[in-house]
């Protein structure tokens, strides 16, 4: 894995004062460069948000989707009680941002979120969190609490979960379906 990593900077945001760096991962889907916002100082288990890229609803507002509460959530969190959010450039769970767009087509015909993705040749989901690892490695965390509704995210790290943080928020009439899904499919803890 060959991963760049950027200087340490200041990032004041209107949840609270933190520090970004970035890690520009060359991957077989091609360059992908993450953040991680995290406060000054880390305890010996790290609060951490893995959370994956979702410009429609972390820019734009979307509710389709519960992503911008969860990441809101988890940056109020943090700067409470320490932590770090790891924002990975991963869209559409890894489908990237066209093909994310048509699975929204598609479900706009009555396709469920999962059953979009395999119309589209991909799994309900596509992403892989090896260079999580990685910065886990880096910041030398060996043990976290994981603020997470996802039991893959809870399978997949090569570090120490002491709890699971639960994040219940963001649910709306426009995204009760979304939500059924993930829990009845992807088995997400709601």
């Amino acid at each position: 894995m060959n991963i760049d990593i950027s200087k340490v900077a200041k990032l004041p945001t209107k949840h609270g004062d933190f520090l970004i760096q970035s890690f520009k991962e060359d991957h077989i889907k091609g360059i992908k460069e993450h953040l991680v916002i995290f406060t000054k100082d880390l305890s010996d288990t790290v609060n951490v948000r893995i959370h994956s890229e979702c410009l429609t609803g972390d820019a734009i507002g979307s509710i389709k989707c519960d992503c911008q509460a969860q990441l809101n959530y988890a940056l109020d969190f943090i700067n409470q009680n320490s932590g770090m959010v790891i924002y990975l450039r991963q869209e559409g769970r890894d489908i990237g941002l066209l093909n994310k767009v048509n699975a929204y087509a598609l479900q706009d015909q009555g396709f469920d979120t999962c059953e979009a993705n395999r119309q589209l040749g991909f799994k309900d989901d596509e992403r892989t969190y090896e260079v999580v690892d990685f910065i886990f490695d880096h910041f030398k965390i060996k043990k976290i609490n994981l603020l997470t509704n996802n039991p893959s995210k809870l399978t997949n790290l090569k570090v120490e979960i002491e709890n699971r943080i639960p994040i219940k928020v963001g649910k709306t009439k426009q995204n009760l379906e979304y939500l059924k899904v993930k829990k009845e499919k992807m088995y997400h803890l709601l």
